[in-house]
């Protein structure tokens, strides 16, 4: 479709190709980098989606359009083509973008930040463009992107339906082709979750993988960074990108053997793949549907020549770990914003409840989590019956209908339970963990399964991810 009225408002005098937002990342790159096509044709194009499609889905908070139409002449006045040249890119509230409000999902902030966290840097560096930024829930609480001052975030597959959270903003700014790539974080499943919600690839990098700069971390040992995408070749385009850490980050990894586009692009060979349908908590009964996938998933698997074995009993709880650093993420991103008085009421109710969790509570929660990591190895990942990569749901119910944060703190909790059920282990252990889809359900909406590989082994995860990419084909939403 071609229009000629953009999310600028002005008239160009070239009909804008939205037909473009359809096309992955990589496609999109290879079109600029040859000039076929400009950046501020891609850019053009993407602000035209947003004014068309976001008004009924809520996606962004900012949208930078004459901001980036300069940027995008920019890039294309330089003589070098970096690996994301003239990308258009939405960024989660919580990451700083220059001359944009860090909002972290509510109103504590004013002031516009005056410079670009590392990794949205990066990005520019590279090429990419920042067309503008996406909700969230206040401070990343819910995994239901809803907010007292955003509002409700809908999902592009069924707009009745939550996109998931915390990065719910960036799922939906790419499933809707409004964006080819956004970024988001993920401190209990929030990349992973918004992605399943939304037929995404999203992976939950090893801790320490991505700068956390200017923060030290993200919610403690919990929040790692990552970009959430079509498909699995976009994701290693990106994360070999934004990787890398800096002096001041709490959290470092090991180097991958190879460049994560070369991973995704590799045949995984024959893996050793544990399936695991019971999760955390006892409280929650995964839905029968969401098992059916897994088992297909696993056939698929067997059928590709991997060893397949289901693994009895449930994962660990990481609740000891978790809650801590939970509450002591809250409380710190709370005491840093300039208006704590605009907090909404859950949040500050937030803070009373975790009024215990003060620095040598976290910390003693941290070597908590990092010894569940160790027993986690010792189960699944080591010795002689040792697997390479386990199979799991990603979710454990259906995405549930928008209006989720609703009631009191506790509740919100509970209801989040299910959602973050399969998820939020893994950024206590700090395993990388892919959301990966895994087609549509009777009801319209989008299947994923988990996958979840050693400590600092995401080239397994991306390599696998592809493997089932090409076997069972991911479609977009029809809009």
């Amino acid at each position: 479709m071609s229009v000629r009225r953009p999310a600028t408002g002005r008239r160009y005098s070239h009909a804008v190709d939205t037909d473009l937002m359809d096309l992955d990342a990589v496609s999109l790159v290879r079109r600029t980098t040859s000039g076929e096509v400009t950046a501020v044709e891609l850019v053009e194009a993407s602000l035209a989606r947003i004014a068309e499609r976001d008004p009924g889905l809520n996606a962004f908070s900012v949208v930078r359009r004459d901001a980036a139409l300069a940027e995008a002449a920019e890039v294309d006045a330089r003589t070098e083509r970096g690996p994301l040249h003239g990308l258009p890119v939405a960024i989660k509230e919580e990451l700083d973008v220059a001359g944009c409000v860090t909002t972290f999902g509510g109103r504590g902030n004013s002031t516009p930040a005056t410079v670009d966290s590392e990794i949205v840097r990066r990005l520019r560096a590279a090429g990419a463009v920042v067309v503008g930024k996406t909700r969230m829930p206040e401070f990343g609480q819910w995994p239901f992107t809803e907010s007292a001052d955003g509002g409700i975030t809908r999902n592009p597959w069924d707009p009745t339906r939550t996109p998931g959270g915390s990065s719910g903003g960036t799922a939906v700014a790419v499933a809707a082709g409004m964006v080819p790539v956004g970024i988001g974080g993920d401190g209990g499943g929030s990349i992973r979750v918004p992605s399943a919600c939304c037929g995404l690839f999203g992976l939950k990098p090893q801790r320490g993988r991505a700068t956390t700069s200017p923060m030290e971390h993200l919610w403690w040992s919990l929040g790692t960074v990552g970009p959430l995408t079509r498909t699995v070749a976009d994701s290693a385009l990106v994360h070999d990108v934004i990787d890398g850490n800096l002096p001041g980050d709490r959290w470092t990894a090991e180097p991958p053997p190879t460049d994560f586009a070369t991973a995704a692009a590799s045949e995984p060979g024959r893996l050793r793949v544990g399936v695991v349908t019971r999760g955390s908590s006892p409280l929650v009964r995964l839905d029968p549907v969401q098992a059916e996938v897994v088992q297909e998933y696993a056939a698929l698997l067997t059928e590709l020549g991997h060893e397949v074995r289901e693994l009895g009993g449930r994962l660990p709880d990481p609740t000891v770990a978790f809650l801590p650093q939970f509450f002591g993420g809250v409380r710190a991103e709370a005491e840093m914003v300039e208006h704590p008085e605009r907090l909404e009421p859950r949040t500050r109710e937030v803070r009373r409840l975790g009024g215990w969790a003060r620095r040598g509570v976290v910390e003693r929660a941290i070597r908590a989590g990092e010894r569940l990591g160790d027993k986690v190895d010792e189960r699944w990942f080591e010795g002689s019956d040792a697997v390479d990569v386990l199979l799991m749901p990603t979710l454990a119910h259906r995405p549930c209908e928008v209006g989720a944060v609703a009631g009191r703190a506790v509740t919100m909790m509970l209801r989040s339970l299910p959602v973050i059920d399969f998820c939020a282990l893994w950024n206590i252990t700090g395993h990388p963990a892919a959301a990966v889809p895994a087609g549509v359900g009777g009801d319209g909406l989008p299947h994923s399964v988990q996958l979840v590989g050693r400590r600092h082994d995401e080239s397994t995860l991306l390599s696998l991810s592809a493997q089932l990419e090409r076997a069972r084909p991911w479609s977009m939403p029809v809009l």
